[in-house]
């Protein structure tokens, strides 16, 4: 029987976490009012966790079992996780538990509802450093100003999204993602549930501050074209400065001022100039390196291994589904 609700957890050095990870998922599952899947993907773990998520894949005919070959990053891992996905409703969660699979059931009551999109909004973030918190929630204002798609605020990537929501998704092919963004951009009716997110069961953050930083820029220069707008601008200011500069030091010659001679000014200006010209190279780079990235047209990742005891039947399913999804 085809899943109704699919379940896709990214995975990458959970080994810790996994046993309380599956026995919480056998729950949801169980309590589920429709037929559910389980979608493991596997982000090229070095641990033992996937041993087993295989011999669960290979056990319980819900479960399903997705190995990239190499770690491709956690939005890729979703994306991977979606175009797998069989369920009328895809829900996607994060491995550690910080996103509490019991919440699951408030978003499948919004979607029977008719929302298409329903995320988790979190009302505190325990286990948390304060830096990480005022640096989000700064990010957050920061591209809600930037960019003109309303990202909402205190959401990650826990969410319910319907059928034609992950085929609209799917029909994206950039590289960079942002996935979060890529919902609000696609719009579609949304709705919120609310929850307070626990700490890590164990392990630990697979988001370290410089995958932190990656992420917040991909989702500034997804979804804004303000620091080319500010290269802009900022070249015309230091250019007014200079040109008004220039014309001071003319007028001080035509009227026969007693100028000091040396080369400390002709160095401040030249090295102010200089570096507010690399720093416009490097946003403009920033944004040609990624056109760069796109028109290779390479695949997002590379799938190793799938395991399911049903594997038949899913490619089936996914493979009739293809035919009905149109991509431009």
């Amino acid at each position: 029987m085809s899943p109704v609700y699919s379940i896709v957890v990214p995975i990458y050095n959970e080994e810790t976490a996994l046993p309380i990870l599956l026995r919480r998922l056998d729950a949801l599952l169980d309590q589920l009012d429709a037929p559910g899947e389980a979608i493991l993907v596997d982000d090229g773990s070095r641990d033992t966790g996937s041993i087993v998520c295989e011999a669960k894949a290979r056990a319980d005919s819900r479960y399903r079992y997705l190995r990239l070959s190499r770690n491709f990053g956690h939005q890729i891992a979703i994306t991977a996780g979606m175009d797998a996905a069989l369920g009328d409703a895809v829900v996607v969660m994060d491995a550690d538990l910080q996103d509490p699979p019991e919440i699951v059931h408030e978003m499948i009551a919004k979607w029977k509802a008719g929302y298409q999109v329903v995320y988790a909004e979190r009302l505190s973030r325990a286990g948390e450093s304060r830096f990480k918190r005022v640096t989000a929630n700064l990010f957050y204002r920061l591209l809600d100003r930037l960019s003109p798609v309303a990202i909402p605020r205190n959401v990650g990537d826990f969410r319910l999204v319907d059928r034609k929501v992950v085929d609209s998704f799917r029909t994206m092919p950039e590289r960079d993602r942002f996935v979060r963004g890529m919902f609000a951009w696609l719009g579609f009716s949304q709705a919120t549930v609310q929850f307070h997110r626990q700490p890590r069961i164990a392990g630990q953050t697979k988001y370290p501050l410089v995958k932190m930083a990656r992420l917040a820029v991909n989702g500034l220069v997804s979804f804004s074209d303000a620091p080319l707008r500010l290269a802009l601008w900022m070249g015309m200011g230091v250019s007014t400065i200079a040109m008004l500069y220039g014309a001071w030091v003319i007028a001080m010659w035509a009227t026969n001022a007693d100028l000091v001679p040396g080369w400390s000014s002709i160095v401040v200006v030249v090295a102010f100039l200089g570096g507010v010209n690399m720093m416009m190279t490097g946003i403009m780079g920033l944004y040609i390196g990624r056109i760069h990235a796109e028109v290779k047209g390479r695949p997002l990742y590379v799938v190793d291994k799938m395991v399911s005891l049903d594997a038949e039947a899913a490619a089936s399913a996914e493979s009739s589904r293809k035919m009905t999804l149109v991509r431009p």
